[in-house]
């Protein structure tokens, strides 16, 4: 992975073998990002996403494995109780043109992914709301 950064604009280049949200973590730590929006494409091999059942309270996830391009990647950084937190959702596409997607658990490329992460001046944490069952944005 390999990164730089322009005023409130990183722009970060995921390589092959590496997983995404490991790398979003370490870009985040390192330049100390505390909000920020995330957009990416690329390319991954195997991937993993989930579906919030609201009824049950849970996720329900599903593993993709093959060649699958990256539609959309969308994403916050904010914090829950002072720590990192990203909230990630991905989908892809295979040589068909089916898409799969939800929220992001794990993603690892398989030839390059470009992510943008623009950088918004402030804080928003987040705290777990027994009554959805998620980590909801608290102001």
């Amino acid at each position: 992975m390999e990164y730089r950064k322009f005023k409130d604009t990183i722009i970060a280049r995921i390589d092959k073998g590496e997983e995404i949200l490991d790398s979003l973590k370490e870009i985040a730590l390192k330049e100390k990002i505390r909000l920020a929006d995330i957009s990416a494409l690329g390319a991954v091999r195997e991937f993993t996403v989930g579906v919030f059942k609201t009824e049950e309270k849970q996720y329900h996830a599903n593993e993709f494995f093959g060649d699958f391009e990256i539609v959309s990647l969308t994403g916050t950084i904010t914090s829950m109780n002072g720590e990192f937190y990203s909230h990630v959702h991905m989908s892809a596409g295979n040589e068909k043109g089916e898409v799969f997607g939800g929220h992001l658990n794990r993603a690892v490329v398989s030839a390059t992914c470009e992510m943008v992460i623009r950088i918004i001046d402030g804080e928003v944490d987040r705290c777990f709301d027994e009554h959805v069952g998620l980590n909801l944005l608290k102001f």
